[in-house]
């Protein structure tokens, strides 16, 4: 790039931002513009583009953009709407049952047709995963039996047990429908350097791709299957997007502000105020999910005492943090869930800053220390604990810091791992190694709890012991389990305020904020907008001349 200024001083550059002619010249611009590339910068690259395991930001960013599912979720109402499906499914009384219809003259990139057999073998492999391919099964879906080919417009999926999350687990971008060809891939072929040949049905095509540095999408002229409902129908605007990847932050912020770059993902808080005065739009939007915090690994020996996970909760000034590294568009949490998020319950007062009363609990449970400073230890051992960085989420670095400090003020010893995502993830899954998660996952479903939480799947507390397949507390399991097993959306709700109960009474996690991701774009970028996990959505994006 050639961009070798930190981005303070890029920032600083008056010939940034268009002039005031040329920025009411974009503004009076209304009517979409079909043609050119946007160039669109990310801070990582994707690592695979099988949907079930595409939750990753930069996985998401390209595989929401080139393969279709079955509805559409809205991703400030999260209703559902018909997509590739003619309409909302049939389901079954005890949500065991789902049948769909599809619409006809749907095809893939490669040609191929869109069918009801193509669409079962989609969620057989989605539902059960392939072991012998290295593909696991989606974490959105749950005791998935079979798919059954009723006639060639309708399938009928099978559910061993309630699954009333189904449907909008088909509307994710996890459950972007693929090919025939590319449904026989194994995990390899999902990978880096083989984007090219994987087929979907969605608005683009991977044209190029550079291992590492850039993927091209570009238009399918003979797209026509966007959701019914949407005023745009036919080709997208834009010709392409070229997703470009540069891990420095100042770089990517170099390329937006001198006009080399239409847009970046991940603006750090503190450069926001500077992009708006210089005519960038920031677009924040919610993940709709469980909110970024700290998750306490209760089945580790020094986090097994209530008053120890209560101590290091009360220590944590929430508030501080929040005001010293963050914006408006992070707002405080005040629930397990963002505010936004289905099931959504308020514990406001639940983790409020009491210093003195995480003294006196750490205290009673027998750890002490000389005087007012130092680390706390019980029978020689130090009160000393691990916690990841969070790489994908923002600030996480940061945050940790401020943790380690208010710890510190009560005796409590907090080393910070480091390390790149590879490290990350390898250690997080060590209880000697971390202690304390750092995390958020997005899903606008009632099921996002068991997502994170469920030995089942990212088993974020690491409930579930391995070795010996017993769990630390079987009631958390049970209580996550009726959330994805209930009928109805008034018994799951209850399921999900009572497992949440339990988290919280529990002192199982300390919430930050609610995490949105924040994308910011040059004046003329139009008609951008996420789906309901915040992944970007280009299909109605267009450049203004």
């Amino acid at each position: 790039m050639g961009l070798g200024l930190g981005a303070s001083s890029l920032l600083a550059l008056s010939a940034c931002s268009p002039d005031a002619g040329e920025a009411d010249a974009v503004a009076e611009t209304t009517t979409p513009r079909r043609g050119g590339v946007l160039i669109y910068f990310e801070p990582q690259t994707f690592t695979t583009l099988f949907p079930p395991q595409a939750g990753f930001y930069a996985n998401g960013g390209i595989v929401n953009n080139i393969a279709d599912r079955l509805l559409y979720q809205d991703p400030e109402t999260l209703e559902l709407h018909p997509w590739i499906a003619s309409e909302l499914p049939e389901v079954n009384d005890d949500a065991t049952e789902f049948t769909f219809r599809l619409r006809p003259g749907v095809t893939y990139s490669d040609g191929s047709a869109l069918t009801a057999a193509n669409v079962v073998k989609n969620f057989d492999l989605y539902g059960l995963g392939d072991k012998s391919r290295q593909l696991p099964k989606s974490e959105q879906i749950s005791n998935y039996e079979r798919g059954e080919v009723l006639n060639e417009s309708t399938v009928r999926f099978h559910f061993a047990a309630p699954s009333p999350g189904f449907a909008q687990a088909v509307s994710t971008m996890n459950a972007g429908l693929l090919s025939d060809a590319s449904l026989d891939f194994d995990s390899t072929g999902f990978g880096p350097g083989q984007a090219r040949a994987l087929s979907a049905s969605g608005p683009f095509v991977v044209d190029a791709e550079e291992i590492g540095t850039r993927v091209a999408l570009r238009v399918r002229e003979d797209y026509d299957w966007a959701p019914p409902h949407f005023e745009h129908q036919g080709r997208a605007h834009l010709d392409g997007i070229d997703y470009v990847v540069n891990s420095e932050y100042s770089v990517r912020i170099g390329a937006l502000v001198s006009g080399q770059a239409d847009g970046v993902r991940e603006i750090e808080a503190p450069d926001e105020p500077r992009l708006r005065e210089r005519g960038v739009q920031l677009h924040a939007a919610g993940t709709n999910g469980v909110d970024n915090g700290l998750n306490l690994r209760f089945r580790h020996e020094l986090l097994r005492d209530v008053r120890v996970r209560r101590a290091i909760i009360s220590a944590v000034d929430r508030e501080s943090i929040m005001r010293k590294l963050f914006t408006e568009n992070y707002p405080l949490a005040t629930g397990v869930l963002a505010e936004t998020a289905a099931g959504y319950k308020d514990y406001a007062g639940a983790w409020a800053h009491d210093p003195e009363a995480s003294n006196r609990l750490l205290d009673e449970a027998g750890w002490t220390r000389e005087g007012d400073a130092g680390v706390r230890s019980r029978d020689g051992r130090r009160l000393s604990l691990r916690v990841n960085t969070a790489i994908p989420q923002p600030r996480s670095r940061e945050v940790m810091s401020l943790v380690q400090q208010d710890l510190l003020r009560v005796g409590v010893d907090l080393q910070i791992n480091e390390g790149d995502y590879a490290t990350q993830n390898l250690d997080s899954a060590d209880l000697d190694k971390i202690q304390l998660y750092h995390s958020m996952v997005g899903r606008a479903d009632y099921d996002v709890l068991k997502s994170q939480y469920s030995g089942e799947n990212r088993d974020t507390l690491l409930n579930l012991d391995e070795e010996s397949g017993e769990y630390g507390d079987p009631e958390l399991e049970e209580l996550l389990g009726r959330i994805s097993s209930e009928p109805t959306a008034d018994l799951r709700e209850a399921a999900s305020w009572a497992a949440q109960d339990h988290l919280v009474e529990n002192a199982y996690l300390l919430p930050f904020f609610e995490e949105p991701q924040v994308f910011a774009f040059r004046e003329r970028v139009r008609g951008f907008r996420t789906e309901a996990v915040a992944r970007p959505q280009f299909y109605d994006t267009w450049l203004a001349e």
